[in-house]
């Protein structure tokens, strides 16, 4: 089993194509483990010319988990909402960006081309601002600067997020599909294949008790803002038009932020990565990682 020591945890890491080809490193999002990535969508980077990185986030999948540290998230909503000291939680998203760098370390690997859904593009903005010099390119996807105003749902799909998860298998399955159908695009939406990757996710690792730290680090971490205006790296921002999770503007404020950032916003996607549409999001990121450097 393929794993690196990196940031005082252990992260569980997958390789596709030639070590030869540019580094294409790619970071999940919210509580998603490695196979969350549709079959062959990595691959398809992978035969298009880049050595693609994949990898389980701390306390999801088969990398580190934090068994019994405890992160308070109800404090941390309520410092959000009052304004008052964010008390201290068990990582930040800088953590984990630093977490994605040990990986680069350890398979010596200079500088990659950073790619991020949702939370991941969270870390991968992170990634830029606090290593500029290990990231060729940034790739954004359907992710937001950190400011609250730009970081907003739909009340049903932040619901179906924070909402309690079953632990029994059959009905974390049906929990779950429910619950994509909510924040996946509608025109695409496959309900046979979420029940499969569903159960799948549940039978390799099922460990809710990481999802109040990742969602801890998510908004203890503040926003983005300074640093993404600060940034000198070729950035591409992708974003659905119909995504309900994290709203449009969000996709918009990231780019609108980044100094000569270009945004491709796709008509039928939200906040997934349908697989009708996946032939533009590859072509766009193997166009901006081959081009935006020069």
């Amino acid at each position: 089993m393929p794993i690196a020591p990196s940031n005082d945890i252990e992260l569980y890491y997958e390789t596709h194509g030639d070590p030869s080809e540019p580094a294409l490193l790619m970071v999940n999002g919210f509580s998603s483990q490695i196979i969350g990535w549709h079959d062959g969508y990595r691959e398809t980077l992978a035969e298009r010319g880049r050595f693609v990185i994949s990898f389980d986030n701390r306390d999801v999948g088969l990398s580190t988990h934090l068994d019994g540290v405890d992160a308070n998230l109800e404090a941390v909503i309520a410092a959000l909402t009052d304004g008052g000291d964010m008390p201290p939680v068990p990582y930040t998203l800088s953590t984990m960006a630093a977490d994605a760098v040990g990986l680069l370390d350890h398979l010596g690997i200079d500088s990659a081309h950073v790619t991020g859904s949702s939370m991941g593009g969270m870390i991968a903005q992170q990634i830029a601002i606090d290593h500029p010099t290990r990231v060729l390119t940034l790739t954004s996807v359907m992710s937001t600067s950190g400011e609250p105003e730009y970081f907003e749902g739909t009340p049903e799909a932040n619901a179906a997020l924070t909402g309690p998860r079953p632990t029994e298998r059959e009905a974390f399955v049906a929990d779950a599909v429910e619950k994509r159908a909510i924040s996946c695009s509608t025109r695409y939406f496959d309900p046979v294949e979420t029940k499969r990757m569903s159960e799948d996710a549940y039978d390799r690792m099922f460990y809710p008790e990481g999802l109040a730290r990742q969602m801890a680090a998510i908004r203890a971490s503040g926003d983005r803002a300074e640093g993404l205006r600060a940034l000198d790296i070729p950035t591409l921002v992708i974003h659905g038009r119909e995504d309900t999770l994290i709203l449009p503007k969000g996709g918009e404020r990231t780019a609108e932020l980044v100094p000569g950032a270009n945004l491709l916003m796709l008509n039928d996607m939200s906040h997934d990565l349908p697989r009708p549409l996946w032939p533009l999001i590859i072509d766009a990121i193997i166009s901006h990682t081959t081009h935006a450097i020069g």
